[in-house]
């Protein structure tokens, strides 16, 4: 048996009996923790109120040596708040869905229970302060959120040069199947052309050019939306769920 201790955000909740809840967290150390909250669905419990989804929080977990590898769930038996993202996200609706779309694609990518990515959650952390923040259009916040995911998962698509064969862009075609811009002569069928603002938008997302993609028009952030979802779906294999309820810009 052993206390251990670290800093996540919580990414979902489930109900468990007629108090509890099995908290979904992404750590810094552990990587995807599911635990158990004792008693957080009681009015009042103070303990609940810091493990709603989007929180970022200091965490102590009571577990049996066995349970950080799936043979039952650890305890959740003390949380501090650091920053409560959620305060600046839910009461906001594009915030809110865009929120719970990088929330659910955190989760879809680090798959493995207990195994750290650090990558990951630092691109969260950061996605949610800038989404509660306002500075920028939710769409793009989320967008840029799920390009650099896919560059962290090893799936970062190119927006100029040849994904095939390596041609200096700009290249006029889009293939989710190659890895983004093609040239006429790697162009598969189902390719796109997408407008070359386009291209420049999510090359910007990707890059953090926060000028260039906050001065794009909301067509083109429309458009690029729709070629960064069907880009994620196909490496992901199945869609996520929180993005059709997402405002496009």
């Amino acid at each position: 048996m052993s206390l251990f201790r670290d800093d996540g955000v919580v990414l979902r909740t489930q109900k468990l009996g007629e108090a509890d809840r099995i908290i979904t967290l992404l750590t810094r150390g552990h990587g995807r923790v599911r635990a158990v909250a004792r008693g957080v669905r009681r009015t009042k419990s103070k303990f609940g109120a810091r493990l709603e989804p989007f929180s970022h929080v200091d965490i102590q977990f009571f577990a049996r040596g066995s349970e950080l590898i799936g043979r039952g769930l650890p305890l959740c038996t003390q949380t501090e708040t650091i920053a409560p993202y959620g305060r600046g996200i839910v009461t906001d609706y594009a915030r809110y869905t865009a929120g719970t779309a990088m929330l659910e694609t955190a989760e879809r990518f680090t798959d493995h229970e207990g195994e750290p990515n650090v990558q990951q959650y630092l691109l969260l952390i950061g996605g949610l302060r800038t989404l509660a923040a306002g500075e920028h259009a939710p769409a793009l916040v989320l967008d840029a959120f799920l390009l650099r995911s896919l560059a962290v998962g090893g799936y970062a698509p190119s927006f100029d040069d040849c994904a095939q064969c390596g041609m200096p862009g700009p290249n006029r075609f889009f293939s989710v199947a190659a890895g983004g811009a093609v040239c006429a002569d790697c162009r598969r069928p189902g390719s796109v052309v997408p407008s070359p603002e386009v291209l420049r938008l999510l090359g910007a997302l990707l890059t953090g050019d926060w000028a260039t993609a906050d001065a794009a028009e909301a067509r083109h952030v429309r458009e690029g939306s729709g070629l960064v979802s069907a880009y994620l779906h196909w490496h992901l294999e199945r869609g996520l769920r929180s993005l059709r309820f997402v405002e496009k810009g």
